[in-house]
């Protein structure tokens, strides 16, 4: 298990520590011992690794080519690689040759709108990036969208979310699409031409979703405010439970297997949890990590 952080870099547990300055997200090579961490700097960065046990060797650094990278994903056959970068909303494109190395210029998407949150919403903000059926997509925290992309980053048309949603992390199964509305505590289904919006979370005060991931049948939402990881029907986001993150500003979360791995990124702490009956349970485990920010499983 790696972790990203603000603080120290990215933590190998139970290993060592290579220092990145401001390490918000880390992927994998689907093939190969490389990982990717983006730096979230006005002038972002890029770095890639040779995974070592449980050292990390730099292979190559290129510019993120915006501001702020915040999200890096790697397409499912390892040749092209994606990263979003907050600041300005730019997402980039790099080839990644047999090496698992940056090949050629990128790819600069570059985006523009706005929304109705002033303060959030004064232009684009791009948030995450997945790859799904072949094309590249890409949430837009400023201008309430799921933007669309061919691999030779030819733009297609945007999924539109309701006005003031902030679309942060999101994940498909199939055709349904899930998505964490940042800016109105919302998680949101999209299967063809239904849409069910819910509240992300039920406990009173304000909530700002982070991170969503699917696992088996259910749709895991982490909740920052309440601080707490909600667990959701994927048929129709029916409430399942909803129970204490283990800490405080819960930004990101991994499941593998029957664990959960939960980086509260105010307190320091990676606290884990075991599935029971799809429900996470404390298990009394945690891993002290400077403003943690990503928790990668490889």
């Amino acid at each position: 298990m790696r972790i990203g952080g603000y603080g120290p870099g990215i933590v190998t547990v139970g290993g060592g520590l290579t220092r990145v300055t401001a390490a918000s997200f880390l992927a994998a090579h689907p093939t190969l011992p490389v990982l990717y961490a983006v730096g979230e700097l006005e002038r972002g960065w890029l770095t890639a690794y040779e995974v070592r046990g449980a050292d990390l060797a730099p292979l190559d650094e290129r510019p993120s080519e915006g501001d702020s990278p915040c999200h890096v994903a790697v397409d499912p056959e390892g040749g092209l690689l994606a990263v979003a970068n907050y600041g300005d909303g730019t997402a980039t494109l790099y080839r990644l040759d047999e090496r698992g190395v940056f090949a050629g210029d990128p790819i600069v998407l570059r985006h523009t709108g706005s929304g109705p949150d002033a303060g959030r919403q004064e232009g684009p903000h791009a948030h995450q990036a997945v790859f799904h059926e072949g094309l590249v997509h890409v949430s837009d925290l400023g201008t309430d969208e799921i933007r669309r992309y061919r691999r030779d980053g030819t733009p297609l048309e945007p999924i539109a979310l309701a006005p003031g949603t902030g679309p942060r992390h999101f994940a498909f199964a199939g055709s349904r699409l899930y998505v964490a509305g940042e800016l109105d505590g919302t998680v949101t289904l999209i299967d063809g031409e239904r849409r069910t919006v819910v509240r992300a979370s039920h406990r009173e005060g304000d909530n700002a979703p982070s991170h969503l991931q699917l696992h088996g049948d259910l749709v895991y939402v982490a909740n920052r405010g309440p601080n707490t990881i909600s667990v959701l029907r994927a048929a129709d986001l029916s409430p399942v439970a909803e129970v204490p993150s283990g800490g405080d500003w819960p930004r990101h979360f991994a499941i593998d297997g029957d664990r959960v791995y939960v980086a509260n990124q105010y307190a320091n702490t990676v606290t884990t949890f075991r599935l029971k009956d799809g429900v996470p349970e404390p298990d009394g485990e945690a891993y002290e990590v400077e403003s943690p920010a990503c928790v990668l499983i490889m």
